[in-house]
C-alpha cells in the first residue's frame, strides 16, 4: 500500500499499513494522560488530551462464562499460558485482504521479463516508447482507481468494494492473457491497474478497521509481505519464459487466479465494525467486535464509536472539500508528503539500477539478480512485522531513512573514489542490499500504515485515495526520467540525490509525525480534533 518493486521496470511501490480497536490500557473512563506533540514547521503542537469516555464496568453473566475464542486467547495470554495469541481472530481476515497486495506484488514483476516476449509476438519489438506505454498505462489506471476508492468504500463498505474491485482485476488479467494486438494488452493492463489502485487505497483501510489496537501495526505489515511474496512467485514463475515465448500468456492467465480466491474469501471475511456502526448496524457490529477482538471490548467500543459518529457525522455524505478543513488538511499534507518523499528517496531508481550493479559482481542472471532483491525485501518486511509494535511508527521511520540515506552514500562512495575495483564492487552491492533491506523494515509499511491511523473515520477514505493519488503520480515521474537523469549526470549525484531526501524524510518524520502505537482509532481522532478546536477558541 506500499512497496519495493523489481529490478528491472520502474514500477509501483506500496505499501502497506494499519488501525483499529480501542486502547486496551485506559484507565477505566479515562483515556492516557496528555501527551505532545509538535508538527514542526507550523508550530502546532497537538495535546493529547484527557477525552472521558464512559466505559461499562459490569459484564453480562453471560459474557463471563461463554467468551469467544478472541477473549479466551486473550485472557491465556494475561495468565501466562503460552504465547500472546490474540491477533489470531483478526489474522483470516486480513490475510484475506492481502490477497490484494499479493496480486499486487505478482503484477510489479509479471512484465518484467516476458515484456520482450510481448512486444515480439504483437509486433512492436524495438519500440521503447510502446513497451514503456504497456508498462505504464498500469500506473494510470492505479491512479484512477486510488481517487475514487474514497467514495465507493464511504457507500458501500471495504468488503464490498473488495469484491468490486475483483472485476477489473480479472477481465484485465484474462484480456491481457488472450490479446493478439497492442490494443488488448494496454487495455488489460489498464484495468488491472484500475484493480490494484482501489486495492491499495482500500487494504489499509480496511486492516486498520478490524485488527485490534496491540497488534495493529504487526497486522497491518502482513499486507507488506504479500507484495513481496507476490514479486517473488511473478519471478519464479516468468523463469520458463526465458526459453518459451508464449509463456506470459500463462502467467497472466495465473494472475487471474488470486482475484477469484479474493473475491470468495471476502464473502466469508468480516465487515469493517466502525462502518458497520456508521451505517446502524449495531448488532452486526457487535458482533464483529466479540469475535475478533474479545467481548469486554464490545461495549467500549460501540460508545466511542458512537462519540466520534456524532462528533463528526456520518462519512456517508463526506465531501472532498472536506480535506481542506483542519484537522483533515494537516492529516492529507502528512499523507502526501510522506508518498512524495518515499518515492523520491528513489527505492523504484534504485530497483531499477540493481540489476546492472549486480552484473557487475558477476551475478549476470536478472532472474537471480530479482530474487535476490525480492528475497531482501522479504527479510525487511519480516523485521518490520515484528518491531512496529514494540518500537513504534515514528522510530522506525527515522530509523529506515536514515538507513537509506546511509546505503545512498555507501554507494555514492564506491562510485565516485579511486577504490580497488573488487572493493568497489562489493561496496556497491552492500550499499544496495542495506538500503532495500532498509526500506522495508520501515519507509515501506509505515508510509501506508499511519496515514489511516491519522486520519478522521469520516475522511479516511478520502485522505488515503489522496495521499495514494500523489504516489502513483511521482512512481510515474521517477520512472520516467530515472534513466535520463542517469545518462545527463551519472549515477554518483542521482544516488546522492536520493540520500539527500531520504534526511529529508527523516527530518520531516522527526517533526511531523506523532507516535500512534497502542492508542486506537478513536482515540488519536478525538486528540487531534479537539487540540485544533481548541487553538480556534
Amino acid at each position: 500500500m506500499w512497496v519495493a518493486t523489481v529490478p528491472h521496470q520502474p514500477a509501483g511501490p506500496v505499501p502497506t499499513i494499519f488501525t483499529a480497536r480501542p486502547n486496551p490500557k485506559l484507565v477505566c473512563q479515562y483515556l492516557p494522560k496528555p501527551k505532545s506533540f509538535r508538527f514542526g514547521a507550523f508550530g502546532i503542537r497537538l495535546r493529547l488530551n484527557k477525552h472521558k469516555v464512559s466505559a461499562v464496568k459490569k459484564q453480562l453473566p453471560e459474557l463471563e462464562t461463554q467468551k469467544p475464542d478472541s477473549e479466551k486467547l486473550r485472557v491465556g495470554q494475561e495468565k501466562g499460558e503460552g504465547f500472546d495469541l490474540g491477533w489470531l481472530p483478526a489474522f483470516p481476515h486480513v490475510f484475506i485482504a492481502s490477497m490484494s497486495n499479493f496480486l499486487f506484488g505478482y503484477h510489479i514483476g509479471v512484465m518484467n521479463g516476458p515484456i520482450v516476449s510481448i512486444a515480439r509476438e504483437l509486433g512492436f519489438e524495438g519500440n521503447s516508447i510502446l513497451e514503456g506505454l504497456v508498462v505504464s498505462i498500469f500506473i494510470v489506471g492505479a491512479f484512477l482507481g486510488s481517487i475514487g476508492c474514497g467514495f465507493i468504500v464511504d457507500k458501500l463498505g471495504c468488503r464490498r468494494t473488495f469484491q468490486i474491485a475483483t472485476i477489473p482485476l480479472i477481465l484485465g488479467a484474462l484480456i491481457s492473457a488472450q490479446a493478439h494486438s497492442l490494443d488488448e494488452v494496454i487495455l488489460g493492463r489498464f484495468l488491472v491497474g484500475l484493480g490494484i489502485g482501489v486495492n491499495t487505497v482500500l487494504v489499509p483501510i480496511y486492516i486498520s478497521e478490524i485488527a485490534p489496537t496491540k497488534y495493529r501495526g504487526s497486522l497491518g505489515t502482513v499486507c507488506q509481505i504479500g507484495t513481496c511474496l507476490g514479486i517473488i512467485s511473478s519471478l519464479f514463475l516468468g523463469i520458463p519464459s526465458e526459453s518459451d515465448p508464449h509463456w506470459w500468456r500463462t502467467m497472466l492467465y495465473i494472475a487471474s487466479i488470486p482475484g477469484f480466491i479474493l473475491a470468495l474469501g471476502m464473502q466469508f471475511a468480516v465487515d469493517s465494525p466502525r462502518w458497520l456502526c456508521k451505517v446502524g448496524r449495531l448488532n452486526d457490529a457487535k458482533e464483529i467486535i466479540k469475535n475478533v477482538w474479545g467481548a469486554s471490548e464490545v461495549e467500549k467500543a460501540i460508545e466511542e464509536f458512537q462519540s466520534v459518529i456524532k462528533n463528526d457525522g456520518s462519512d456517508l455524505d463526506s465531501s472532498w472539500l472536506e480535506l481542506l478543513k483542519e484537522p483533515n488538511s494537516r492529516v492529507a499534507f502528512i499523507g502526501g508528503s510522506l508518498f512524495v518523499l518515499q518515492q523520491f528517496a528513489g527505492i523504484n531508481g534504485v530497483l531499477y539500477f540493481s540489476s546492472l550493479t549486480f552484473q557487475d559482481v558477476g551475478i549476470t542472471s536478472s532472474a537471480l539478480a530479482s530474487l535476490l532483491i525480492g528475497v531482501t525485501n522479504f527479510a525487511g518486511a519480516l523485521c518490520a512485522l515484528y518491531l512496529i509494535d514494540k518500537q513504534g511508527r515514528q522510530k522506525l521511520l527515522i530509523g529506515s531513512y536514515l538507513g537509506m540515506a546511509v546505503s545512498m552514500f555507501l554507494v555514492v562512495y564506491a562510485i565516485s573514489f579511486p577504490l580497488d575495483e573488487q572493493l568497489s564492487d562489493n561496496l556497491s552491492i552492500l550499499g544496495t542490499v542495506l538500503y532495500i533491506f532498509t526500506f522495508a523494515i520501515g519507509a515501506g509499511p509505515v508510509t501506508g500504515l499511519i496515514i489511516p491511523e491519522l486520519s478522521s473515520n469520516r475522511s479516511r477514505g478520502k485522505i488515503m485515495g489522496f495521499s495514494f493519488s500523489a504516489h502513483w503520480v511521482c512512481n510515474f515521474l521517477v520512472g520516467l526520467f530515472f534513466l535520463d537523469l542517469v545518462e545527463k549526470f551519472g549515477v554518483a549525484p542521482v544516488y546522492g540525490t536520493f540520500g539527500a531526501v531520504s534526511l529529508l524524510a527523516a527530518i520531516f518524520a522527526t517533526y511531523f509525525i506523532v507516535e500512534t502505537k497502542g492508542r486506537s482509532l478513536e482515540e488519536i481522532e478525538m486528540s487531534l480534533s479537539s487540540d485544533f478546536m481548541s487553538r480556534d477558541k
